[in-house]
């Protein structure tokens, strides 16, 4: 239990400090604006019959690359531009039947969109389902050799990570960053170096506080639960969690069980709970929504807050992983993740306490096979305590960013993929598979 805790603990700590000078030029995010008009939608995704909220639910617009996820309330925020309001809006969250809605059947604010569960009729074959849950979960930690990439890896990932104050964004950073992964069986943690990173800060919205997300892209890779299970679901740590199935769905002709795992009432140390997406054929970990059970504030808050000013208090509300993995030539590797965290700051003498939400989210757009197991060097090594706001060089090296100057917060992490593909193609060597 001690080794786990100082685990979660070395995972991702925030710092709260003032800031000292605010004499560091920012571009307002306002400027995204300039040469569009856009429309706003914001609301809910829920399950149609329960009501409760689906955690990182996806809504795209339809022929676009626009698109957003919910946050653990199942709350979205969706900024269209007026010449796509007459597109239709797909939602879709694993294991339920996606809904194609039209945008303008929608209204501004306080949408509540419901999603039926997929009721999967299963074969003869299929009806075998394993009757131990947490067996099925320890067999797909096991197998991790045999379904998951067997050869050192170097991967192109692009990085994101955001501050809001309740709605409105107040920092954002950007990274273009080389994972050089090892294999799924070796327990050498993987290395990252920072290729290219830009940042854009409005300070007169921080309350003269500044936020930084300790870490950077090592939170999302660390929610690579095959990669690194010591996270989440150490040996000991195992039986402190209740695991049960829920229905089974298909995903791509695959049959995937659903297992749902929490922790037990009588365990007072705040652990995990959601649910895992397994390949029912080969035991594969295909995807993971989780979220730390915050009941005790005090304990949470030493969790992630290193370092806060000594007229308020700092908690977390909220902290949420997902994790998907991809499939290519009957391997599977990490492709995405995202990490959402909700802290509220309440100060000491003011009436009204202060709301900010972090998140960070990573996707791999190429990898190819390190064969001569090359390793970067150790000064060019990105270290798992750096603070990429600090890191980040605003708006600097305009030939690799191109007339994508603004950071457009707004749009979805495939969307600055996209754009900034051709720039990586043009100034990195071309690698032997590309992800689409």
């Amino acid at each position: 239990m001690k080794k786990f805790v100082k685990l979660v603990l070395n995972v991702h700590l925030l710092v709260f400090t003032f800031l000292v000078s605010t004499n560091e030029l920012y571009a307002f995010f306002q400027e995204t604006q300039e040469k569009e008009s856009f429309s706003k939608y914001s609301g809910s995704v829920v399950d149609s019959k329960t009501n409760n909220p689906l955690v990182f639910a996806t809504l795209t617009v339809e022929n676009s690359n626009i698109s957003t996820i919910t946050n653990t309330e199942g709350e979205f925020s969706l900024k269209i531009p007026d010449n796509d309001t007459y597109k239709n809006i797909k939602v879709s969250f694993l294991g339920y039947e996606s809904r194609m809605i039209p945008l303008i059947q929608l209204s501004a604010k306080s949408n509540k969109i419901k999603l039926k569960v997929s009721v999967t009729k299963l074969s003869a074959v299929d009806l075998s389902v394993p009757k131990d849950a947490a067996k099925l979960v320890l067999q797909t930690l096991q197998k991790k050799g045999d379904n998951y990439f067997e050869d050192p890896t170097l991967m192109t990932a692009f990085y994101r990570e955001t501050i809001k104050k309740r709605r409105k964004n107040v920092s954002l950073s950007e990274a273009v960053v080389n994972i050089y992964k090892t294999p799924y069986t070796s327990s050498r943690r993987d290395d990252v170096t920072l290729y290219k990173s830009r940042k854009s800060t409005d300070y007169n919205k921080l309350d003269t506080l500044a936020l930084k997300l300790q870490g950077g892209p090592f939170n999302a890779l660390f929610v690579d639960v095959m990669k690194y299970p010591d996270y989440i679901f150490t040996e000991d740590i195992l039986n402190t969690y209740k695991f049960s199935f829920d229905r089974s769905t298909r995903v791509n002709n695959r049959l995937i069980y659903i297992v749902d795992f929490k922790q037990f009432d009588n365990i007072p140390t705040p652990l995990f709970k959601g649910k895992l997406y397994i390949d029912a054929e080969k035991k594969i970990l295909t995807s993971a929504v989780y979220s730390l059970n915050i009941t005790d504030k005090e304990s949470a808050s030493k969790q992630f807050v290193r370092k806060k000013p000594r007229n308020a208090n700092v908690w977390p509300t909220e902290v949420a992983y997902r994790v998907d993995y991809r499939e290519k030539q009957g391997k599977w590797y990490y492709g995405y993740s995202n990490v959402l965290m909700t802290f509220k700051i309440d100060w000491d003498k003011k009436l009204f306490n202060s709301t900010y939400t972090m998140s960070c989210e990573m996707a791999i757009t190429d990898w190819e096979k390190n064969l001569n197991s090359k390793l970067p060097k150790v000064k060019e090594r990105m270290k798992s305590s750096i603070i990429l706001n600090d890191e980040a060089i605003g708006f600097s090296d305009p030939d690799f960013w191109g007339e994508y100057n603004i950071i457009e917060p707004e749009k979805s992490i495939e969307s600055a993929i996209k754009k900034i593909k051709r720039q990586l193609k043009k100034v990195k060597p071309s690698t032997t598979h590309s992800i689409p």
